[in-house]
């Protein structure tokens, strides 16, 4: 993987930074995902995309244990003070068109990549689930959390900062691309 290349590719899809994802550190934790079932985001069992339609733990584990590198990749958003709601959407929403950007850009490169985004899936006004399928399966993408992994560890481990002060906030995601040899 051509490391170099592909960050400036992604910096040039509008992120404010990426780095090298050894997904060694990608620790799946029942923990995060019962923060899913929690009702916390009010996602958990509407959405293809989010537990428990994107699958077990165990599944999710077996996924990420299949790639060996990737990219970890942060939307970075100035906010007028900790409670500027406005300012926050605003930089949810140039993330995920960020991400939707690079991820048409990547699949060229890595077709069978797995792409985790910041929060639940949004390709569909109205998802099927769970009365029909996934419309756009191609497009429908898990987020970080929702496989299990704590967004601070995983920005930790692959040396990303996390937190920007009170008065930014940062999407994190990710894509897994180079598999391991068997």
């Amino acid at each position: 993987m051509d490391f170099e290349r592909l960050k400036a590719e992604g910096l040039k899809a509008g992120f404010t930074n990426v780095a090298l994802l050894d997904c060694s550190t990608m620790e799946v934790k029942q923990e995060v995902r019962d923060m899913c079932s929690s009702g916390q985001c009010k996602m958990y069992g509407t959405n293809w995309a989010c537990p428990p339609a994107c699958g077990t733990l165990e599944e999710c584990e077996r996924r990420i244990a299949s790639f060996q590198q990737g990219l970890l990749v942060q939307t970075v958003g100035d906010l007028e003070d900790e409670l500027d709601g406005e300012g926050m959407m605003e930089a949810q929403e140039r993330h995920k068109e960020n991400f939707a950007r690079f991820l048409a850009v990547l699949r060229r490169e890595y077709p069978d990549l797995l792409a985790l985004g910041a929060g639940s899936c949004t390709v569909c006004p109205k998802c099927s689930y769970p009365d029909g399928p996934c419309r756009f399966p191609d497009k429908a993408v898990s987020s970080v959390e929702s496989y299990g992994i704590l967004v601070l560890k995983l920005c930790k481990d692959n040396h990303m900062e996390y937190y920007y002060g009170q008065d930014h906030i940062a999407y994190t995601s990710c894509y897994l691309l180079e598999r391991k040899e068997n």
